[in-house]
């Protein structure tokens, strides 16, 4: 399915666009500096609110529950911006890169460890994923590990060390894996270390750095088409990327600018 470029979305972070999310009403939060941020379907900010710290990543649970996730912690909110709780834990030992859910779990991206740390709701650890292998982790030259979660609960992860996107179950075993390193063919990733971010709608989607660039996947890994090249900045690296819930419209992909601070919106157009 082709995608037109349909806006840019301005945020008002001063320093850094680290996040998005996208909740089941179709409104989209921003992450960044130490703050979130809501906007509506068209673009306009309806909400604001403060974490205590770096926002590194963000998700929306069905509820509209807001999970931010920062330098060792994750802080959960209300969908008004009002502090539930803190969920610390000695798995969440750096910065909390990627959060999302398989079924009632909760997953999230540790920089430190080179995983992704699964917990129960409460916030008791059950175990890590992508750490059996021989370098006992994710390959993240970019500093980032970054995942998106499937409704059949397979897990997405992006290994930009290996030029690829691995599939594991929530218990931790690597179903599969897609993509290769090649530097001319754009169904390929270049250079050291891509792809560096990934979300799951209907297709896979995927970002890069140097040059930044979206593309589209499906499910077994065969190119469907490059989104764009030229809307961001050169010097973009771990854009976040997140897609509307089916049933709400035409699908749309949001893309973080990192280095503009803005949020590219992409809309798929029935052929």
């Amino acid at each position: 399915m082709p995608y037109r470029h349909l806006k840019a979305i301005a945020s008002q972070f001063e320093f850094a666009l680290t996040a998005l999310a996208v909740d089941a009403r179709g409104q989209l939060h921003a992450g960044g500096d130490r703050a979130v941020e809501v906007y509506d379907g068209d673009g306009r900010r309806v909400g604001r609110w403060a974490a205590s710290r770096q926002v590194c990543s963000l998700t929306v649970a069905a509820d509209g529950t807001v999970y931010v996730g920062e330098e060792r912690q994750i802080e959960i909110f209300s969908g008004a911006g009002q502090i539930v709780r803190t969920l610390r834990h000695p798995k969440l030992a750096g910065r909390v890169t990627s959060l999302g859910f398989s079924g009632d779990d909760l997953l999230a991206g540790d920089t430190w460890d080179r995983a992704i740390q699964r917990f129960d709701r409460t916030g008791t650890f059950l175990n890590s994923i992508g750490k059996d292998n021989p370098v006992n982790g994710l390959l993240i030259p970019n500093g980032a590990v970054d995942f998106a979660v499937a409704l059949n609960r397979t897990i997405f992860a992006a290994n930009p060390g290996k030029h690829r996107v691995e599939r594991y179950s929530p218990a931790g075993g690597l179903l599969g894996h897609c993509g290769r390193f090649d530097g001319r063919d754009p169904a390929g990733f270049t250079g050291c270390c891509n792809p560096t971010n990934v979300a799951i709608g209907g297709a896979l989607f995927t970002t890069e750095k140097a040059g930044p660039r979206v593309k589209a996947y499906d499910f077994d890994g065969r190119l469907l088409g490059v989104l764009a090249t030229d809307l961001f900045d050169p010097n973009c690296k771990n854009m976040d990327v997140a897609v509307s819930p089916a049933g709400a419209g035409p699908e749309r992909v949001y893309v973080a600018d990192t280095v503009r601070r803005t949020i590219q919106v992409f809309e798929a157009v029935n052929s």
